[in-house]
């Protein structure tokens, strides 16, 4: 019986198709687990962000403390039993803080991977399978976007705005979709010359249909990759910016901000104010590193012939 797009149901092509992709979850799952099972680090990588997401989001209602009005009479306390890690210039408690903090860094990371990865992989596939002059257009504006220096993008708007959490995802993500685009731009031009896809548009096969059904899953590998890292990279971001005084203003907390404000206080002695938020920034960015380094090589073949 004829699709509504001029393609036949239980067709050789969608046979072909089907059968790629019911082969190559097994394989994917395989690969995974071997690749996994073999890479300490990546193990590692798994286990520390396991762990501070469960510090970020369950913490707070094991260890409830005030993050919202500042008591200055529990200012630059050291660390003790009623404050596990001291606390900061305004009172606040550096180990509630930590996780409040946390909470906001991983909101936007994932938050940024999923927009940008999206908007990137819509861009990088019609912009690889329409060809000609639409490629052309659509990628020259993806090389005017990489001339602006995010720096100034980011501190322009945050000037102009009241930062917030959800604001920022919006900003980073205007920047971060650039590289998936130009990579799933390159997956589909080589994928547009397979026999399947050519076979299915012969059909009469609409645009979309083949983009949804043939071009995304297909790039599934490298959206999943580059997303890992774009988690880690948003993080980045959001740390600098804070740490620069353009982050979410008081009460709202990230790692970044109590880098900046911890770093006023260093020279005081008062150390437990910076180390916390830079050994979270690094585990949590390194750890996101060693995931999307153990993707890579259980989903890239050039990385499985090695």
């Amino acid at each position: 019986m004829p699709d509504t797009d001029g393609t036949t149901l239980g067709t050789p092509v969608d046979g072909i198709a089907g059968g790629a992709r019911e082969a190559g979850g097994g394989g994917v799952l395989s690969s995974l687990a071997g690749t996994f099972s073999s890479n300490r680090l990546a193990l590692v990588g798994v286990v520390v962000l396991l762990a501070i997401v469960l510090f970020c989001f369950v913490g707070p209602l094991l260890y409830r403390t005030n993050q919202t009005v500042a008591n200055l009479a529990l200012a630059n306390l050291p660390p003790s039993g009623a404050h596990p890690l001291g606390t900061d210039g305004t009172g606040f408690d550096i180990l509630g803080r930590l996780m409040l903090g946390g909470r906001s860094s991983l909101e936007l990371g994932l938050g940024v991977a999923g927009l940008a990865t999206t908007v990137g992989v819509v861009w990088g596939a019609v912009a690889g399978l329409a060809g000609g002059a639409v490629d052309s257009v659509m990628m020259r504006l993806v090389d005017i976007f990489l001339a602006i220096p995010p720096l100034f993008v980011f501190v322009y708007l945050a000037t102009v705005f009241t930062p917030t959490i959800g604001l920022l995802i919006l900003v980073v993500s205007l920047v971060s979709w650039l590289s998936p685009a130009r990579l799933i731009r390159g997956e589909t031009l080589s994928l547009r010359s397979r026999e399947y896809i050519q076979a299915t548009r012969a059909a009469g096969g609409r645009f979309v249909r083949v983009v949804l059904r043939h071009i995304v899953p297909n790039t599934f590998s490298a959206m999943v990759v580059n997303a890992t890292f774009q988690v880690a990279d948003a993080i980045l971001i959001l740390a600098t910016l804070s740490f620069l005084g353009f982050g979410p203003p008081a009460p709202s907390a990230t790692w970044g901000g109590m880098l900046s404000n911890g770093v006023n206080f260093l020279y005081d002695g008062y150390w437990w104010q910076v180390y916390p938020a830079g050994i979270a920034i690094v585990l949590t960015v390194v750890s996101f590193n060693f995931v999307g380094d153990a993707l890579r090589d259980a989903l890239d073949p050039r990385f499985q012939r090695r």
